[in-house]
C-alpha cells in the first residue's frame, strides 16, 4: 500500500464566522482525517493556534460561547484604527501560554500583510501569540501590530485561505476551509452591492479556494462577521459542510 500524503489544513479568515473551524475540525478528527500541517489567516490563524496550543475542541466552542469584542479589543485614538487588539495577546496567554513556533505539535504557519507595501507576511517562527494578533488585524478597524520595522495587518487581503502557504509547510493534499462566502444583502441598498463585490473580492485573494484539493465551504453566506452570539450557528454550519466533504476526503486519501 501507497504512503498516504502529508495532509494540510488552510483555515481562511473571517472574523467571527471563524466559529464554523471548530465545526469542521471536529467532524475531520471524529473521522479520522489525518491533519498534519496547519496554515491560517485571520480567525484560521487564532482556531490553529488555539488547537495546537492544547485546548480541546470542547473547551474551544466554550470559550467561543462566552467571547465578548471587548476581551480582545479597546478603543485608541482613531488615527490607524478604532480599536487596538494589544489584550489578544494576554489572552491568548491564559489559555495556551506563550508558546514558539517551534514548540507546537505539528508544523504551524499565519499570514498577515504589510499595510505599506502590500506584501504577504508568513509567520513559522517566533511568538505564535504574536504573529496571530497581526493575522487578526483587520485593516481599518484594528490598529496594525508594529513588527520590525512594518505594520502589520489582516492576511485576509492577500491570502484568504492560505493552501500555498501549507504546501510551502510540506503538505501534498490540502483541505482548504472558506468561511467568507459572500451574500448579496439587498436590503442595504447600494451599500449592500458594494459589500459584495468586497467580500469576492476577499474571498478570491491568494487563489486558495481555487488550489485546495479538497474545499470545504461552509454556508454562512449571510451570516455575521461580528457577533458572537451566532457562535452556535456557525459551528453547526461547519460541522454540516465538512461531513458533506467526507465521502470526497476518504476517496482521496483512503
Amino acid at each position: 500500500m501507497a504512503p498516504r500524503p502529508i495532509v494540510g489544513l488552510a483555515l481562511g479568515g473571517g472574523v467571527a464566522r471563524g466559529v464554523a473551524h471548530l465545526g469542521v475540525l471536529h467532524v475531520l478528527l471524529e473521522a479520522g482525517i489525518p491533519i498534519d500541517v496547519i496554515a491560517g489567516t485571520s480567525a484560521g490563524s487564532l482556531v490553529g493556534a488555539l488547537y495546537l496550543g492544547g485546548i480541546t475542541l470542547t473547551e474551544a466552542q466554550r470559550i467561543t460561547h462566552r467571547l465578548h469584542w471587548w476581551d480582545w479589543a479597546s478603543l485608541v485614538w482613531p488615527r490607524r484604527g478604532l480599536v487596538s487588539f494589544r489584550k489578544m495577546e494576554p489572552w491568548l496567554e491564559r489559555h495556551i501560554g506563550d508558546p514558539r513556533f517551534s514548540d507546537l505539535p505539528r508544523p504551524f504557519a499565519t499570514v498577515a500583510m504589510d499595510i505599506e507595501s502590500g506584501e504577504r507576511v508568513v509567520f513559522t517562527e517566533g511568538r505564535v501569540i504574536l504573529a496571530v494578533r497581526a493575522s487578526c488585524s483587520v485593516a481599518g478597524f484594528v490598529e496594525p501590530l508594529d513588527w520590525e520595522g512594518r505594520q502589520l495587518v489582516d492576511g485576509s487581503f492577500v491570502d484568504t485561505v492560505p493552501v500555498d502557504v501549507a504546501r510551502d509547510l510540506g503538505a501534498e493534499y490540502v483541505i482548504g476551509v472558506d468561511i467568507f462566502v459572500p451574500a448579496l444583502r439587498r436590503k442595504w441598498g447600494a451599500w449592500g452591492y458594494l459589500f459584495s463585490v468586497i467580500e469576492r473580492m476577499v474571498q478570491n485573494a491568494g487563489g486558495g479556494i481555487r488550489q485546495a484539493d479538497c474545499l470545504i465551504r461552509p454556508e454562512v453566506g449571510g451570516l455575521t462577521y461580528l457577533r458572537f452570539s451566532q457562535a452556535e450557528a456557525l459551528y453547526q454550519r461547519g460541522v454540516e459542510a465538512a461531513r458533506a466533504a467526507l465521502p470526497q476526503l476518504r476517496a482521496d486519501l483512503g
